[in-house]
């Protein structure tokens, strides 16, 4: 479980503004939308992947008994204080996307930034040998990513000089029979065995020239949800059994079986499954379409994460105390529909929710009133 709860959240990184990966950038180039307007739009998307994490460890540990630190073995803020400096290059180039400087220029400020920071800092110093260290490395992921983009380039132009990519769209859209939710679900799974082993960069290049045509022409889905869409299932494919890399990375760090982790990732991980659908039915989750409104957008974000809440509190077993079995369908379910936009199934989740709480607290009580006879 430690090495899943590793895996899942490194993964969720690639989703997270500010930065996003490389991925990010070039979802910018290939969509038109400028580099701040994509980070914007993957605000809520990313908080309810996190919060779907954070209450899945939250739920964990309470089903297992275990506690937070004393106050007293807490950092102290007078220790962490002085070391807030550290935190500029990130800063910086924050700052710098956000006021529209170009990707280059801020990747060079914050680089700079950084190296100046990394001489500052007396506890660990940068030295000439860790400079060149750093520019070796560098130069290294720069070789992968430039490689796995170029390779990606030449099946982007084959999938397009054949028509392969055509012809894609056209069996999967024949094979939905026009139905959305079969479309999404197949170009699901066509994400995530096309990004399993796959370098980010080079995966999300693989999914916006296949599978996100399928969506933005053949179903006529916004072309940033469908951008979305399909970067969101190509990153998981790092988790997801049998090819999971970020789980085995994780399962070697916590010495635990590779697959156990894997598949203990992806339940953490749930989030990740549902979130797509959830803008894709509903734009309004990613700021886009006429009716995004902060009524509509806040209620999008408290349903969908009292379903979360439910779904990790489901798979995790443990509500306020320990579930049966069917309790936890009820409540994976009730999640699922709270999840799903819409007023109905908003309230019908909301009511599963209500209905095991209140039956947990009864079972609460009556174990107390057995033991205090």
């Amino acid at each position: 479980f430690a090495g899943a709860v590793e895996a899942a959240s490194s993964t969720g990184g690639q989703i997270m503004p500010p930065i996003m990966g490389a991925a990010a950038f070039i979802m910018a180039e290939m969509t038109g939308y400028e580099y701040s307007d994509i980070i914007v739009r993957a605000i809520l998307p990313a908080f309810l992947y996190f919060l779907g994490i954070f209450l899945g460890v939250h739920f964990k540990a309470k089903k297992l008994g275990l506690v937070g630190l004393k106050r007293e073995e807490l950092p102290k803020w007078k220790l962490l204080l002085p070391k807030i400096y550290l935190l500029l290059p990130l800063i910086i180039l924050t700052w710098m996307v956000i006021a529209g400087q170009t990707m280059a220029k801020s990747a060079i400020y914050g680089t700079i930034v950084a190296i100046v920071v990394g001489i500052i800092n007396k506890d660990d110093r940068m030295t000439p040998s860790k400079f060149v260290n750093g520019l070796e490395n560098g130069g290294k992921n720069c070789l992968s990513i430039g490689i796995a983009c170029g390779i990606a380039g030449i099946i982007s132009v084959c999938i397009t000089m054949t028509g392969l990519g055509g012809k894609l769209i056209t069996y999967v859209v024949k094979l939905s029979g026009g139905n959305l939710f079969i479309a999404l679900f197949l170009t699901m799974i066509c994400c995530i065995i096309l990004g399993m082993g796959v370098p980010t960069t080079a995966n999300y290049i693989i999914m916006a020239t296949t599978c996100a045509p399928i969506l933005a022409s053949g179903m006529g889905l916004n072309l940033m949800a469908a951008h979305m869409f399909c970067f969101y299932f190509g990153i998981v494919a790092d988790i997801t059994p049998p090819v999971a890399l970020a789980a085995y990375a994780g399962s070697a760090i916590a010495k635990a079986p590779p697959m156990k982790t894997a598949w203990n990732a992806t339940r953490l991980a749930i989030a990740a499954f549902i979130i797509p659908y959830i803008f894709a039915y509903n734009n309004a989750l990613i700021f886009v379409g006429s009716d995004v409104k902060f009524l509509s957008v806040a209620s999008i974000v408290i349903s969908a994460t009292l379903g979360m809440a439910s779904i990790a509190s489901g798979l995790m077993g443990y509500l306020i105390r320990d579930m049966k079995w069917i309790s936890r369908i009820a409540l994976v379910a009730g999640g699922l529909l709270m999840v799903i936009p819409g007023t109905v199934t908003d309230l019908a989740g909301l009511a599963v929710l209500v209905v095991v709480l209140v039956l947990q607290r009864i079972e609460n009580k009556k174990d107390k009133a057995a033991a205090s006879v």
